[in-house]
């Protein structure tokens, strides 16, 4: 699978698509990365002239690239012909340095399992400097829908 059609099969568009470009993909990890666009709807209010990317977001980001992303390259590999959706169950991220209104990150994710239709990854998010912006687990569900 190209690192294209991963991210033509993500469940997500804009305003609310937080993935430019998946870099590497395997059975254990993934990278990829975001631009955060300065006129995103969400800095418009977190804070009030002082725009930062909200943690919230940065957690979105981080569970596009490094679980939905992996997902997809995970079902792709067991040719599943259903139709998957992703529910984030459970995360624990720290935050280290802000993100502010323009600003490139990395996400790189490793994975530490994936059964019974649920995938656990540790994951990091990095700044364009190589800093680390936030690191952590995110854990999600795959439910399959038949297919109609």
């Amino acid at each position: 699978m190209k690192n294209t059609e991963i991210i033509s099969q993500l469940p997500y568009s804009e305003p609310f698509l937080f993935v430019d470009e998946v870099l590497s993909v395997s059975e254990e990890s993934i990278s990829g990365t975001y631009t955060f666009h300065k006129d995103a709807f969400f800095y418009k209010g977190h804070f009030k002239n002082n725009p930062l990317t909200p943690g919230v977001i940065l957690t979105e980001c981080m569970a596009q690239i490094g679980l939905v992303c992996l997902g997809i390259y995970f079902l792709d590999k067991e040719n599943s012909s259903a139709n998957p959706t992703f529910a984030l169950s459970s995360t624990e991220i720290d935050f280290y340095l802000p993100v502010f209104p323009g600003e490139k990150v990395t996400v790189l994710s490793e994975k530490k399992y994936f059964r019974f239709n649920k995938l656990k990854c540790e994951v990091k998010m990095l700044n364009a400097e190589n800093e680390m912006v936030a690191k952590g687990t995110i854990c999600g569900m795959i439910n399959f829908k038949s297919g109609e």
